[in-house]
């Protein structure tokens, strides 16, 4: 089972890119984010046309998430499990494809350590810890990805100097993503790659970032033990990247035998 994340930043504006990609990398089960879409103006359609069975959680122009899949779409949860406080932005779906217990996440930006969008991304992460517990268990075969917005380590950006007091690198984001592994969740892209530094899913539009090698690793598929022991390998389609219109940040795929 191929599996990927990709946020594509305006589906309405990146859907023919998309189409063109799913159509030569053939993934399995994509997990889409910042969508920006009604639900209504999802294209399904298009999708299925493609052999892809959809669910879509939007709210127009902003957020927005989406999982694809060809291997069965099953036990659809948009928004955060029963009995956690849910959230007022679409940022969060769930779904069973192929035995997999799939979530695709849009975890909020932060914007600065002092303003309330950070206070509220800090408990956005701790109420996805409480939507994991309450919809699954770490035993079981169960991927979440998305753009997590945190760099996890100093080796995911150009420079920890550079970004001192900044959202992405804090350590209380770090510390809300170290207890999603502690709940039970492995990096894919890191478990293959022990040592990668400077490998990068997000680069700002702006400066010619992507050109000048400058982003960040903030775009994760984490995957619970069982899973993470039968991925075949985790890699960055930093190509994707590239040519017109690109969204700002890559897909990040993983190959799996579940």
């Amino acid at each position: 089972m191929r599996v990927v994340t990709w946020n594509v930043n305006s589906l309405r504006a990146r859907l023919e890119r998309v189409e063109a990609w799913l159509v030569e990398v053939e993934p399995d089960v994509v997990l889409l984010q910042e969508t920006k879409l009604a639900d209504d103006a999802f294209p399904s359609l298009t999708f299925e046309a493609l052999g892809y069975a959809s669910a879509h959680y939007g709210q127009g122009q902003w957020n927005g998430v989406a999982i694809l899949s060809k291997v069965g779409l099953d036990h659809v949860v948009t928004n955060f499990a029963g009995g956690v406080e849910p959230d007022p932005d679409a940022r969060i779906i769930t779904a069973t494809c192929g035995g997999l217990r799939v979530s695709s996440v849009y975890v909020p930006n932060g914007r600065s350590l002092d303003h309330d969008h950070y206070r509220y991304k800090l408990e956005w992460l701790d109420r996805l810890r409480a939507h994991l517990e309450a919809d699954t268990h770490p035993d079981r075969p169960v991927l979440v990805g998305g753009d997590y917005n945190i760099a996890p380590d100093d080796r995911d950006v150009v420079d920890i100097a550079e970004l001192a007091g900044a959202t992405h690198v804090s350590e209380p984001e770090r510390s809300r993503l170290a207890a999603l592994h502690d709940w039970g969740l492995v990096d894919l892209f890191r478990h293959h790659h022990p040592d990668a530094e400077r490998v990068f899913s997000w680069w700002d539009y702006r400066n010619g970032d992507f050109h000048k090698g400058r982003g960040m690793r903030i775009d994760l598929l984490l995957a619970t033990p069982s899973v993470a022991g039968t991925s075949q390998w985790c890699l960055i389609d930093r190509n994707a990247r590239k040519g017109k219109q690109p969204s700002d940040h890559a897909p990040v795929l993983a190959e799996l035998s579940v």
